[in-house]
C-alpha cells in the first residue's frame, strides 16, 4: 500500500469548489466542545484558536495560516468534539471535507486515516512541540515570581538594615570630622613640624598598589640607606616623588603623622562610600537608576582600588586607562561596581601564589568597555550561571547575610544604565567584562 505525498492528499481531497468556505475576520469557526465533523485545510488567510477552562480563563494555543489543518483531532479521534475555540484573525477560505467522504483510490492509498497518517503525525509533533515550550514558559515564569518574591523580601530587609546603617554612618562622619578638627588643631599648637606629614595623609591618602610600593621601596632602601619597613612606608606615602628633606629628617616620625592623616582619610571616603552603598541595597528591587553627573571612569577605578588597599596588600593591580568620554551616573554606584568585582577577586585569589588583578578601560564605537581580569581559581560552571543572583554565595561565613548581595547589585547597576556584565572562567584567569552604553 502506498502513501500519498501531501501535496497529492490536498489535491484528491481539498480541490472541489463546492467543499469550500469563506469566513470573515472575527467569525467563529469552531466552538470548544461542541460538536464537529469536518476537517478544514486552509487556503488563505489566519485564524487562532483559543482554549478555555470553564469559561472562567482562556488561552491562545495556536495560530493557523495557509496550508494548516484544523480539526484534526476532533475528525480522526471519532469523539466529534471541537477541543479549541477557532476564530478567523483576518478573512479566511478554506476547504473541507466531512465524516461522510469516501476514501479515494482506497485500493491503492488505503482507508482514509492510513492516508492522513502523515497529517495526523504532523498535529501530534506540533502539540508536543507547543506543550514543550509551555513548559519552559511555565518554568521561567516560577523563576520570576521566586525571584520577584526574593527581591520583596530583600526590599524589606534593605530597608530596615539601611536605617540602623545611616544613623552608624551619621555618627561615624561626624565623630570622624571633630576629631580631625581636634587632631589638627593639637598638632599646630604641640608639633607644628608634623602638621605636614599629616596634612599630606589627610589630603592625598595611600593612592600606590603594594606592588608599586615595593619596587618604589627597594630603590629608597639603596639611595637613602633606609631600612626596609621605613622605606616600604616611605613608598606608601610618597609612590611617585623624591624624598625631600623634611621625610628624610625623621623618616619614622613622618610615617607616623602621614598614617594619622591617611587613616582619617580613608575613614572620610569609606563614611561616603557606605552611604552610596546603603542607598544602593534600598534600591536593590529598582530597574532605573537616577544620573546626575558626568563620571570620569578610570576615576572611579581608582577610588574602588584606593578603598580596597587593604584588601589589595598581598595583589598587585594593573590598570591600563583608555581615553574615554565621560559617562552620565552616579560615581558612588559605579565605585561599588568596582568593589565588589575586586573585592570577589581578592577572595578568590587568597589561595593564588602571585595574586594579579588588571582592569583595562577602553572606548568602542558607543560604548565604554571594562575588563577585571584575576589570575585566581577558575569558576565552575554552575556557579558561573548563579555568580549573579541575589541568594547565591560561596562565602561561608562573613558580613554577606548568607545572600550574596554584591555582584548582585553590581548587575542591577550596570543594568540599570542600560548595560551588560558578563565572567569567562578557565584555569589561567576570570574576565568580568561591563559594558555601557554612552550617547554620541
Amino acid at each position: 500500500m502506498n502513501q500519498p505525498d501531501l501535496s497529492s492528499l490536498i489535491s484528491r481531497y481539498f480541490s472541489q469548489p463546492d467543499r469550500t468556505l469563506e469566513v470573515e475576520a472575527g467569525a467563529t469557526l469552531l466552538e470548544q466542545h461542541e460538536r464537529n465533523e469536518r476537517l478544514y485545510y486552509v487556503l488563505d488567510g489566519e485564524l487562532e484558536g483559543y482554549v478555555s477552562d470553564r469559561g472562567e480563563e482562556t488561552a491562545k494555543v495556536f495560530s493557523a495560516g495557509a496550508g494548516a489543518f484544523i480539526g484534526v483531532h476532533s475528525f480522526f479521534s471519532g469523539i466529534w468534539l471541537a477541543s479549541s475555540t477557532v476564530i478567523a484573525k483576518t478573512r479566511a477560505t478554506l476547504a473541507w471535507i466531512d465524516r461522510n467522504i469516501p476514501a479515494v483510490d482506497e485500493e491503492t492509498f488505503g482507508p482514509l486515516t492510513a492516508q492522513f497518517t502523515p497529517v495526523i503525525v504532523n498535529e501530534l509533533s506540533r502539540r508536543q512541540w507547543r506543550a514543550t515550550q509551555e513548559a519552559l514558559a511555565k518554568e521561567k515564569a516560577l523563576r520570576k515570581l521566586a525571584m520577584a518574591e526574593q527581591m520583596t523580601t530583600l526590599g524589606q530587609l534593605a530597608a530596615g538594615i539601611a536605617h540602623e546603617l545611616n544613623n552608624a554612618i551619621g555618627v561615624v562622619s561626624s565623630k570622624s570630622e571633630r576629631l580631625e578638627g581636634v587632631i589638627v588643631t593639637l598638632l599646630e599648637e604641640l608639633h607644628p613640624e608634623a602638621s605636614q606629614f599629616f596634612d599630606h595623609g589627610l589630603l592625598y591618602g595611600q593612592k600606590c598598589t603594594s606592588s608599586e610600593a615595593r619596587v618604589r621601596a627597594r630603590e629608597y632602601e639603596k639611595r637613602y640607606g633606609l631600612d626596609k619597613a621605613t622605606a616600604k612606608d616611605l613608598a606608601r606615602a610618597l609612590p611617585c616623588e623624591m624624598l625631600s628633606k623634611h621625610w628624610l629628617t625623621n623618616p619614622q616620625q613622618a610615617v607616623k603623622y602621614w598614617k594619622m592623616g591617611r587613616d582619617l582619610h580613608d575613614l572620610r571616603m569609606a563614611s561616603k562610600h557606605t552611604v552610596g552603598i546603603v542607598r544602593s541595597v534600598k534600591q536593590l528591587g529598582r530597574a532605573d537608576i537616577d544620573a546626575q553627573e558626568l563620571v570620569d571612569i578610570n576615576e572611579s577605578i581608582n577610588r574602588a582600588v584606593s578603598l580596597l588597599h587593604s584588601e589589595l596588600r598581598r595583589v598587585s593591580v594593573r590598570i591600563n586607562p583608555g581615553e574615554l568620554p565621560r559617562f552620565q551616573g552616579s560615581q558612588t554606584e559605579l565605585v561599588q561596581v568596582w568593589v565588589n568585582i575586586i573585592k570577589n577577586a581578592c577572595d578568590a585569589m587568597q589561595a593564588t601564589p602571585s595574586p594579579l588583578i588588571e582592569i583595562k578601560t577602553r572606548k568602542n564605537r558607543n560604548r565604554l568597555l571594562v575588563t577585571i581580569t584575576n589570575n585566581g581559581p577558575e569558576i565552575e560552571a554552575n556557579t558561573r550561571r548563579r555568580i549573579f543572583d541575589p541568594n547565591f554565595t560561596t562565602k561561608k561565613g562573613g558580613l554577606s547575610f548568607g545572600l550574596g548581595l554584591g555582584l548582585s547589585i553590581a548587575r542591577r547597576i550596570v543594568s540599570g544604565y542600560g548595560g551588560t556584565i558578563a565572567v569567562k572562567s578557565d584555569e589561567q584567569q576570570t574576565i568580568f567584562r561591563i559594558k555601557l552604553p554612552i550617547e554620541d
